[in-house]
């Protein structure tokens, strides 16, 4: 009998995702800065008309995943500045909301998430909003590094937490499963505390 329970608690373990420690995963030691896809004018990834930036590289690997391919580091392409321009001239039509950045793993491509981020935010300011899904939780972000800390101040919205397989549910808002969170960063970092999103439904 222990034997089984020692086998059901390897496989417990083996369909969780990975869990960091603070500042164990650097996105200057792991990001190549590399692309998965660059997907504008959707309706999908967020609130309203966007234009989503997915970013390669993720170690989460989370069972599940409904992007494995852009776990590797080297998926994709090399960001560009003529992508950015692309995406800034993008940004810039009337219709469009705001930008969604996705991966992969944002958190660990922070060198092109904050350059493309800060740009925007020069740009237009606060006219387009910014949206950022992450395998992170909230509170890890809070505890991580510097430049972690940086991306997340940056950003508008934040759906934090890892995909969880035995939780999910198509049914839910803008996530996969039901512990991850759709989180107002501007009214949580105000607060001190987590604000979930005023708009959610479900």
């Amino acid at each position: 009998m222990s034997e089984r329970l020692h086998f059901d608690q390897q496989q417990l373990q083996a369909a969780l995702p990975n869990d960091p420690a603070p500042q164990e995963w650097l996105a200057e030691d792991l990001s190549q800065q590399y692309i998965a896809s660059y997907k504008p004018f959707n309706f999908v990834d967020g609130e309203g008309v966007r234009c989503s930036l997915y970013v390669s590289g993720c170690k989460f690997n989370c069972p599940g995943c409904y992007n494995k391919a852009a776990q590797n580091f080297h998926y994709g392409h090399p960001y560009t500045q003529a992508l950015e321009d692309q995406i800034i001239a993008d940004l810039a039509q009337p219709y469009v909301q705001g930008l969604t950045l996705l991966g992969g793993e944002p958190f660990l491509n922070t060198q092109v998430c904050l350059q493309l981020t800060r740009r925007i935010r020069a740009e237009f300011g606060h006219d387009k909003d910014i949206w950022s899904w992450t395998g992170y939780t909230w509170d890890e972000l809070r505890q991580d590094s510097d430049d972690k800390l940086a991306l997340l101040n940056q950003l508008d919205i934040l759906v934090d937490g890892r995909f969880l397989e035995a939780q999910k549910d198509l049914t839910l808002q803008f996530r996969g499963s039901a512990n991850q969170r759709i989180i107002d960063v501007p009214a949580s970092l105000a607060a001190g505390r987590v604000k979930i999103w005023s708009k959610l439904t479900h």
